[in-house]
């Protein structure tokens, strides 16, 4: 039983193709899951909102309208898991995809088992990301990072941050002055079994320095240790205290 009191897990799955979507339901039932089935970009958000779904596996070839649209609304309002569907494998519409804060994306056509193991990885990952309540702000420079609260903010402002986003800033501010390899953040912050690119890593420090005001030229907060992985810069100390 979750949080929400379900036994089983509800996902949405946003797909118009019948041949696609019939099958794939029936695999998500025998899986253990609690399929939610929508056709269109208005029924999908529709559907969000009324049932508060604990997954979301959205194609982005919709009969009214971009899935990519939809899943900038989705993550507007929630910081939901997503998995993209994409009959598209060039690197642009993957690196998009996460962007607009996808948690992943499968290239059709695809594997049921495939999928349902990337779902079952992302919703294992999201159960164990529970905040230390006793967790004490980290600051550095003019960043803090309160992970109990899930927030970040740089001068006072808060950064609007994806649930990837703040994971990895959370994972790199735990770890402050010392770098942390790219294996362990993809294990620490997707999972272990993690088979996809770590193309997806790169986008999210990415997107992460932007909305950090780094630039390629200036970094006060993520710095690239090249060929091993990345290192947030050294959490301040107050030696006021006693």
């Amino acid at each position: 039983m979750d949080s929400r009191g379900r036994v089983k897990p509800r996902i949405l799955f946003v797909e118009d193709e019948d041949s696609i979507s019939e099958p794939f339901t029936r695999s998500l039932e025998k899986a253990g899951f609690e399929p939610v089935n929508a056709r269109t970009s208005a029924s999908a958000l529709e559907l969000f909102e009324r049932l508060t779904p604990d997954f979301v596996l959205l194609d982005l070839g919709l009969p009214d309208g971009d899935g990519r649209d939809v899943c900038v609304e989705i993550r507007r309002r929630s910081d939901v898991p997503i998995l993209m569907l994409t009959a598209s494998g060039t690197e642009t519409d993957r690196v998009v995809g996460l962007e607009l804060g996808a948690d992943d994306y499968v290239v059709k056509p695809f594997s049921a088992r495939e999928v349902i193991s990337r779902i079952r990885a992302i919703l294992r990952r999201s159960s164990r990301t529970g905040p230390d309540p006793a967790a004490e702000p980290i600051r550095v420079n003019d960043l803090v990072v309160d992970i109990p609260g899930r927030t970040a903010t740089v001068a006072g402002s808060e950064l609007k941050l994806s649930r990837k986003e703040f994971d990895l800033l959370a994972e790199l501010a735990r770890n402050s002055g010392t770098v942390v390899t790219r294996e362990d953040l993809m294990a620490d912050v997707w999972d272990v079994n993690w088979f996809g690119s770590t193309k997806t890593l790169d986008v999210h420090i990415r997107a992460l320095r932007k909305k950090l005001g780094d630039s390629a030229t200036e970094s006060r907060y993520i710095q690239t240790v090249r060929g091993v992985g990345f290192r947030l810069a050294p959490q301040e100390r107050n030696d006021s205290k006693p």
